[in-house]
């Protein structure tokens, strides 16, 4: 795979200095314009106001790159088109040269190849409700369990079956490591109910965990909940899901589109709460990464 290593991104390895993968399909794919484009600035600011370097990771001209640049990530904004690019489309989407938003499993990949060990997104993908049907499981569960990166979220997506990701998370070896939290959060939800083994309460910590992890070439999780300001009751954003779930079924909606279209629907639903807590932690899950990064870069 054909890597593009911004200079930026280059010379802070180079030089042992934080840096903070950004995945990109939130920018293509899973916010509205403009906010797309203005979420996007604000988590590199974020991680540069916290002392790392930003690396939004994307697919463009058969190149995987690792810190795009402010064009590449305004088109990824604003053009139509832009490919959703997991594990499976890498290698078609690199041969045709076509642009591609990188989802966690393909940001995970790229960001270990690069030599980035910390990344942040909003909540990852998992086992999907009615899985023992459709054995529809995210790619992101298995690349982050061989691939020595620190996955910064907000635990994994309501929309999800979240008891049987966390147990297909065990099984993969992957420690899933809350925040500040016992629980693990749901995405805009800041706990679902089930309990982790392992909390830490302050970036050295979960520092030192990661390192331990990266050591095995594997990677771990860190699950931020979202601020209390911003988050949903759980019960509410349950049935807004259920409700969801039911219609995505009656419109045969699967696949890849099931999760945009269901948070979709519930942001809908919600009158929009659920958007501004999306936005809300995906700038604190950069803060966090790149506090992360730096006690991890001293370690180092």
């Amino acid at each position: 795979m054909q890597l593009a290593i911004s200079r930026e991104v280059r010379d802070a390895l180079s030089a042992r200095r934080p840096v903070v993968a950004l995945e990109s399909t939130v920018i293509a794919h899973g916010l509205p314009r403009p906010m797309n484009l203005e979420t996007a600035r604000a988590c590199e600011r974020a991680v540069r106001d916290a002392g790392a370097v930003p690396a939004t990771i994307a697919i463009d001209g058969g190149e995987a790159v690792a810190g795009a640049g402010e064009a590449l990530v305004a088109r990824l904004a604003n053009e139509d088109g832009v490919a959703k690019a997991s594990l499976r489309d890498l290698a078609p989407l690199l041969a045709s040269g076509r642009t591609g938003a990188t989802t966690v499993a393909a940001t995970v990949v790229i960001a270990a190849q690069a030599g980035i060990p910390v990344m942040s997104t909003g909540g990852i993908g998992g086992v999907h409700r009615g899985a023992e049907r459709t054995s529809d499981v995210s790619a992101d569960l298995g690349a982050i369990a061989r691939h020595p990166v620190c996955v910064v979220c907000s635990g994994a997506k309501l929309v999800l079956d979240l008891a049987r990701t966390l147990e297909v998370l065990e099984t993969l070896g992957v420690p899933v490591v809350g925040f500040g939290t016992d629980e693990l959060p749901a995405f805009y939800v800041r706990s679902s109910g089930l309990r982790l083994p392992h909390r830490v309460d302050d970036a050295a910590s979960a520092a030192r965990i990661a390192r331990l992890q990266l050591e095995r070439r594997a990677g771990v999780v860190i699950a931020v909940p979202v601020d209390e300001m911003h988050a949903l009751e759980r019960d509410d954003a349950e049935r807004e899901v259920e409700r969801a779930v039911e219609q995505a079924e009656a419109d045969g909606i699967g696949g890849a589109a099931l999760t945009p279209y269901l948070l979709r629907a519930v942001g809908e639903a919600t009158a929009g709460r659920a958007l501004a807590a999306n936005v809300a932690l995906l700038r604190t899950n950069a803060a966090v990464a790149a506090a992360i990064a730096k006690e991890l870069a001293a370690l180092r």
